[in-house]
């Protein structure tokens, strides 16, 4: 385990903007993903080490950490990546095309009601996997009307979430879109599985795990947001690469469910406890109090 100076807890702390630098302060998710991290950004902050080369994030999802990092003019160089073919298209498309990203946004025929919403649906299921502004603009506003703002593909690796019924559910700003293409522009973006994200990584780096939790129980097993899931076989994969990582000198930070399997695969590893909200759970009253924990490899 590779030992950190990790004296600095101050938490968002932030210097008044120049104007130059005004979008890095309006910055935040641009969808919603089952798994955010928004509720828990002190603490990942928190356990953050104080200093380190380039970031490396190979579960990107919504993007909540390196927002922040990016808010805290701490992200000098960046690996980003996912599996997931929408989020990389999603980033993308930002980086490469704001402007028209804006434009079709804003633009966008479909509105909040159920024969919409499917209207919607059925057209990105129609779109093909490419490198495609429009499926991504679909994207967005699927993402902002689903229910729970889930991601979920059936057998046929079609995306099948159904309508969220939400009362005033809105699409990303021009500002919000904006602020993504200040952080992406400079980024390596890849769409790969977390060990090719990460073999590029050097002594001195660090890598951030939020990979799909281990499920608590049979009904809380949610991982098709791509195709084939994450199986344990996968968290165990995953825990080898984090030794790999640590046999380098490469600092990591990973968070997932608080189960005995997740303790024991990183028992060699710092694991700390924490409480969270579970905001993929229909039902409101087992949303909160979950108990996830960070594992750290450095003090």
């Amino acid at each position: 385990m590779i030992a950190g100076d990790h004296k600095d807890k101050t938490l968002r702390i932030y210097a008044e903007p120049s104007k130059d630098e005004s979008f890095r302060y309006i910055i935040e998710p641009i969808i919603k993903w089952a798994g955010g991290k928004r509720q828990i950004i002190n603490k990942l902050l928190y356990y953050m080490p104080s200093k380190w080369n380039t970031y490396f994030e190979p579960f990107l999802g919504g993007g909540a950490l390196v927002s922040e990092i990016f808010r805290m003019n701490r992200l000098k160089s960046a690996v980003l990546s996912d599996k997931n073919f929408d989020i990389y298209n999603l980033f993308s498309e930002i980086r490469n095309n704001p402007e028209e990203l804006i434009k079709g946004l804003n633009n966008i025929e479909y509105r909040n009601s159920k024969e919409s919403y499917y209207e919607a649906r059925s057209e990105f299921n129609s779109i093909r996997r490419t490198h495609n502004l429009r499926r991504a603009i679909i994207f967005i506003y699927l993402n902002r009307h689903a229910f729970n703002g889930l991601y979920r593909l059936n057998s046929r690796g079609e995306f099948n979430v159904p309508f969220g019924r939400y009362t005033n559910p809105h699409l990303p700003s021009s500002n919000l879109v904006n602020a993504w293409f200040s952080l992406l522009k400079n980024v390596d973006l890849r769409l790969c599985d977390f060990q090719s994200a990460t073999k590029d990584a050097n002594a001195g780096d660090f890598v951030y795990f939020d990979p799909p939790y281990t499920p608590i129980s049979k009904s809380s097993n949610f991982t098709a947001y791509i195709d084939g899931g994450f199986s344990y076989m996968d968290q165990v994969r995953l825990a080898e690469e984090a030794g790999r990582l640590d046999s380098l000198g490469i600092q990591f930070m990973l968070s997932n469910s608080d189960t005995e399997e997740t303790r024991k695969l990183y028992s060699s590893f710092n694991v700390h406890g924490i409480k969270a909200s579970r905001l993929i759970n229909s039902k409101g009253e087992r949303r909160q109090g979950a108990s996830e924990i960070i594992v750290t490899n450095y003090a």
